[in-house]
């Protein structure tokens, strides 16, 4: 182990405790909470980032008791925390945080009081975080303002989807707008909390090496790949009314797009970077008419074998009344940002369902050298890459070309510089809930998305959609566990270039 290593190693994670709160989580029996939201608060707790002064409040329609909810609080951790992270004492300190209120917003005769539950004290952060259906955001946030429980330094977070084109969307922000400003609403997008993600900001402005080469002269395209082995299994009704256009490219897609194109910002101030990435949306090439058949791809998975086990199709899963629906899992676009910096440079993005791997990862394809010495050598120099891996093994790859060690001439050979999170730091890596809930309690606001850039962002989309829904043909089908569907690989090989993939 170098001294670099040995350093990275000893360095703890910085734990920086948070003020007081009282976190009002509406929808508390749902799945997100179960899965994301107490697992993630415990976490927390047990670094030490909040005690027991802050409280947790479960509010939804099921009639539990405080003890109820503080079960299901437990049975969360004991299901979907590692094992290794149980503690006991720690849990039973943490679920004594716990409280719960039965309420219905949309009855005012059966509207639970919080009265009880809720400190009016100006020290301890009030949050609501909205993990229920959007057309339940208007009238939870009168609730909220009618029962006298708003705050002008309250927060409230709310979950996607925030609407389904860019009109819902409008109607959906509007109706929270009518309670909270804008600096109280928190856009959450999980993906921005993850720890590759931000690196990516520190990777690009904390160093002096890329930012002179992030350019067309430099780069020769951007490849954005997030792909599930998970099919849509007993989400097929909710599914089937968002896609994968919807579902991931709109919010996760978009984000990371903005967050490698984006100019550098004056500062890390939350609106400073808002600020870019609004620039970048505005930026981008229209797809529309015609462009929508030449420029994206839409697919959906039939039966096949993914990690050697045989799964069903799309059309499989789908409940009855659904069956024959033309819902995309697979969607691949050639964009484009209209801009000094990026002029010329594609931006191709993929995600699916049921394909070979399950891999998030961005992958900087720089130029080829302008003239090569090697043309007498053994193995042709290749362009370098920087690929940045989200999930899963999250890290940072550069591939270089290098000689290969050895008598017999010159022989080049591509090897990557390898930064692997897990073996170079040795602490865990928090998930990104864990950031976000409590930016949310900091006032932090740069990893939530402003109004104007989700609203920016739907006017890229909507036309793509609309296209879509126009276009007589179906989408293309592909074999579950495959890389998607053969348009796919088309769309980027008729430019001369292919999809970076594990082994190549």
């Amino acid at each position: 182990m170098n001294y670099l290593d040995r350093s990275l190693k000893s360095v703890s994670s910085r734990i920086i405790p948070v003020q007081p709160f009282d976190y009002v989580v509406f929808g508390a029996t749902g799945d997100l909470t179960k899965r994301k939201l107490i697992p993630a608060l415990y976490h927390r707790f047990k670094d030490g980032q909040f005690d027991e002064q802050s409280r947790i409040i479960g509010v939804s329609r099921s009639k539990l008791s405080d003890a109820d909810f503080q079960k299901l609080a437990r049975e969360s951790i004991e299901t979907f925390v590692e094992k290794s992270y149980q503690d006991k004492k720690t849990i039973d300190r943490f679920i004594g945080t716990f409280s719960y209120v039965p309420n219905d917003v949309t009855d005012e005769a059966h509207w639970g009081d919080l009265s009880k539950n809720l400190r009016e004290d100006p020290k301890v952060v009030r949050a609501f975080y909205l993990a229920i259906a959007p057309d339940l955001f208007g009238p939870t946030c009168e609730y909220i303002l009618k029962k006298g429980y708003y705050r002008r330094d309250a927060r409230v977070v709310i979950e996607k989807p925030l609407g389904h084109d860019l009109a819902s969307s409008i109607e959906i922000n509007d109706e929270v707008s009518k309670i909270f400003r804008e600096d109280q609403v928190y856009r959450i997008d999980h993906y921005l909390g993850k720890e590759t993600v931000q690196n990516l900001l520190a990777l690009r402005f904390a160093n002096i090496l890329f930012e002179p080469i992030w350019n067309s002269a430099h780069i020769d395209h951007v490849q954005i790949t997030v792909a599930e082995t998970l099919g849509v299994e007993g989400r097929g009704a909710y599914y089937d009314h968002s896609g994968a256009l919807r579902d991931m490219v709109q919010n996760h897609i978009i984000q990371l797009l903005c967050l490698v194109a984006m100019e550098p910002p004056a500062s890390d101030a939350a609106n400073a970077l808002r600020d870019e990435k609004l620039k970048v949306l505005r930026s981008l090439k229209p797809i529309t008419g015609g462009d929508v058949s030449r420029a994206t791809v839409r697919g959906q998975y039939r039966g096949g074998s993914v990690d050697g086990t045989a799964v069903a199709s799309y059309q499989d899963e789908l409940p009855e009344d659904k069956k024959g629906s033309r819902t995309e899992t697979f969607v691949a676009i050639k964009a484009e940002i209209e801009n000094w910096r990026w002029s010329g440079v594609p931006f191709y993005i993929r995600t699916g369902k049921r394909l070979v791997s399950r891999a998030s990862e961005i992958v900087i394809q720089f130029r080829n050298i302008p003239h090569s010495m090697f043309d007498h050598a053994e193995g042709a120099p290749k362009p370098n890459r920087l690929v940045i891996r989200i999930q899963p093994d999250e890290g940072v790859k550069l591939f270089l070309m290098i000689k290969d060690p050895g008598p017999g001439g010159m022989r080049l050979r591509e090897v990557p510089l390898n930064l692997s999170f897990a073996e170079t730091f040795a602490e865990r890596t928090p998930e990104a809930y864990e950031r976000l809930l409590l930016d949310v309690i900091r006032g932090q606001q740069t990893l939530f998305m402003r109004r104007d850039e989700l609203e920016a962002a739907w006017e890229w989309v909507d036309p793509i959609r609309n296209g879509w829904d126009l276009a007589s043909d179906a989408p293309q089908t592909y074999t579950a566990g495959t890389w998607g569907p053969t348009g796919a690989i088309a769309l980027i090989e008729r430019d001369g270039r292919t999809w970076h993939e594990d082994g190549h």
